[in-house]
């Protein structure tokens, strides 16, 4: 007979309390050992815990941490997770002043703060990874700012313009989604140590000492928000899925642009596959493989905000432990898709050939015809389009490039107007031609030199600027970080 009356039930230890242990173990002993040191600090400086208490405490501690093998760690029942380990061992070598050191706290707040601790190194890490993905694709469009393309919408071949100028669209929106991130990292930078389980404490504690030795910005407002509110992890992981996203879309871009029939990217021999049966082929399979693990990251990322969704707005295991713990899968898979997206892109070059070959054959540049017949010769838009369309359909029918087509312009334009256009060959000849085309669209975020190089430099600036505040936050972590050891060392030789 099973013994129901005993905890734990051993089904639960095997799916429930023996994954959290190694889960705990594995991802936040290290950030568990730093708050239990800078918790003390602040128990000491606050005179909640005397001097020699807080010495012994110390002391123990680091004999703790130097002589315990965590990896070597495994669920026995004994202790729920590392934390409980840890406890119990300044029991065991202190006594009653073991128990000491959870004064003022829970596990509440302590939870939070690990997650948060957790949270905020893989999240910098990957807004860095982004953050150079901007900076390499800024300079690939400046390398790229006259090389031509074919624009598409809806599928179809529609203007031209330059890989300069798509890569800035790129970039552009990225920047966003950085500034996304960062402002959910922002979020992610507030200490909930001193919630305790809900209401705060009745000792004096510091909770702004606690912030500032952990590295956080500030300590949490509410204390009830600090370990109910879960928006820090809902608006990272949305902020993340909203990044690849985006990058998913000019992914499919490059699978449409590499296809044979259009030809546009040439992607070179080292990101290529060959076909096992088939010889003729060349494959380039990165590009799925990007396109998988932007989509895999942003299913992750909605796994991990639809199980917050209908929850009760207290603490609660739906967003602790195990939730956490799986949402970094978002971010293995997201540095692997970014990593590849940074190598591939730069490495590309456009087959200047076929560009030209479906310029010529889709007649793209007809706009410019037509807009330079409402400028030249004062048609008003929509005669200038019909001129226009007549003229593309004919060199169509004709099987010739538009820059072989004045004589179909002259019969549509006389056809039209009733009279023979002022434009002569040669205006034509500039009015068709997709370098001219792209010259004379030099307004604000055009593709015209001038303009793609403002937009270049304003993007250069942006991605500087976000480089520094995380600059700013990492030498606050480090300098936290020397303030924590130095005090709590103090402690240790007092």
């Amino acid at each position: 007979m099973i013994d129901n009356s005993v905890f734990p039930d051993q089904t639960y230890v095997e799916t429930v309390l023996a994954p959290l242990f190694d889960g705990v173990k594995t991802h936040f002993a290290d950030h568990m050992t730093t708050i239990n040191r800078a918790h003390l600090v602040m128990l000491n400086e606050t005179g909640i815990l005397l001097p020699d208490q807080s010495r012994e405490i110390a002391r123990a501690l680091q004999a703790i941490e130097t002589e315990t093998d965590v990896a070597a760690q495994i669920y026995t029942g004994e202790y729920e997770d590392y934390f409980f380990f840890v406890e119990a061992e300044l029991k065991r070598r202190l006594g009653d002043l073991g128990g000491a050191l959870h004064t003022a706290r829970s596990r509440n707040d302590m939870d939070h703060t690990l997650f948060k601790m957790a949270l905020q190194l893989k999240g910098e890490a990957l807004l860095e990874q982004l953050n150079t993905l901007s900076q390499v694709l800024i300079e690939k469009a400046e390398k790229e700012a006259d090389t031509l393309i074919v624009a598409y919408t809806h599928g179809q071949p529609a203007q031209p313009t330059t890989f300069g100028h798509y890569l800035a669209a790129i970039i552009e929106v990225l920047n966003r989604d950085c500034l996304r991130l960062n402002a959910a990292l922002e979020v992610v930078d507030h200490c909930p140590m001193g919630a305790a389980a809900i209401t705060t404490s009745g000792f004096p504690i510091n909770r702004a000492r606690m912030a500032d030795l952990l590295g956080f910005d500030q300590p949490t407002l509410n204390s009830y928000g600090s370990i109910a509110s879960v928006d820090y992890v809902t608006g990272l992981y949305s902020a993340i899925k909203l990044a690849f996203l985006h990058l998913g879309r000019v992914v499919q871009d490059m699978a449409f642009w590499s296809s044979f029939e259009v030809g546009q990217l040439y992607v070179p021999n080292a990101l290529v596959q060959v076909s096992s049966i088939m010889p003729q082929k060349r494959n380039p399979v990165p590009i799925e493989h990007m396109r998988h693990l932007a989509s895999v990251t942003i299913g992750r990322c909605d796994m991990i905000m639809n199980t917050m969704h209908n929850t009760p707005f207290t603490d609660m295991n739906d967003s602790e432990g195990e939730v956490q713990q799986a949402g970094y899968g978002a971010f293995e898979s997201g540095a692997r898709m970014v990593a590849l997206l940074t190598a591939f892109l730069p490495a590309c070059s456009i087959n200047t050939k076929n560009v030209a070959r479906n310029t010529d054959a889709a007649c793209i540049t007809i706009t410019e015809l037509a807009d330079t017949l409402v400028r030249d010769e004062g048609l008003s838009f929509r005669q200038a389009h019909e001129i226009a369309s007549v003229t593309a359909r004919a060199v169509i029918d004709d099987q010739v490039s538009l820059s072989a087509g004045f004589q179909a312009f002259s019969a549509a334009f006389e056809a039209e107007v009733g009279r023979s256009s002022i434009l002569t060959e040669d205006c034509f000849s500039d009015a068709v031609s997709a370098k001219v085309f792209v010259q004379r669209r030099d307004r604000l975020g055009g593709p015209s030199p001038a303009a793609l190089g403002h937009a270049l430099s304003t993007y250069a600036g942006e991605v500087k600027a976000l480089h520094a505040l995380q600059s700013t936050r990492k030498s606050r972590r480090i300098d936290a970080n020397a303030r924590l050891q130095t005090a709590f060392l103090s402690l240790t030789e007092s």
